[in-house]
């Protein structure tokens, strides 16, 4: 499904050219284990089509994006997660460290250090709810 860049790790990854821990995947999305968990549970969820970041999601990748967060209610059936002690979001450019689309999933949020507290702030300028990302969508620049 769409495009994929050949040195993108996490587009690398969905084609099975790279090693990870794979949780989940359809024909829309990936979910990996993350390499440097914040928590006892960290799942990135990934698009299979490659979007650089958040700030790139244009109107036309709505029902993509739909589809990464109702993967979150499978991750969190699948993994026995608590909803309510779980953060979900991601980074917002110029914070992002692997320009690929990724949607964190994180639990319990009791359980992260105090580096990775900071770095998984909710609301702040680097880590943004879904929410935010949606409401960003409908205003693309690009939209009319």
């Amino acid at each position: 499904m769409g495009t994929r860049t050949d040195n993108c790790i996490f587009c690398n990854i969905v084609d099975n050219k790279a090693p990870s821990e794979k949780i989940y995947e359809d024909d829309y999305v990936t979910c990996i284990k993350d390499i440097n968990p914040a928590s006892t549970h960290h799942y990135l969820i990934l698009p299979n089509k490659h979007i650089r970041n958040a700030k790139e999601l244009r109107p036309e990748d709505a029902e993509l994006y739909d589809r990464i967060l109702s993967t979150v209610d499978i991750i969190l059936e699948k993994q026995g997660l608590d909803p309510a002690a779980t953060r979900t979001g991601f980074h917002w450019p110029p914070f992002n460290t692997v320009s690929h689309l990724h949607l964190h999933v994180i639990s319990p949020i009791n359980k992260i250090n105090l580096f990775k507290r900071i770095m998984f702030e909710p609301h702040s300028y680097w880590f943004v709810s879904t929410d935010y990302v949606k409401s960003q969508l409908k205003v693309s620049k690009y939209s009319t």
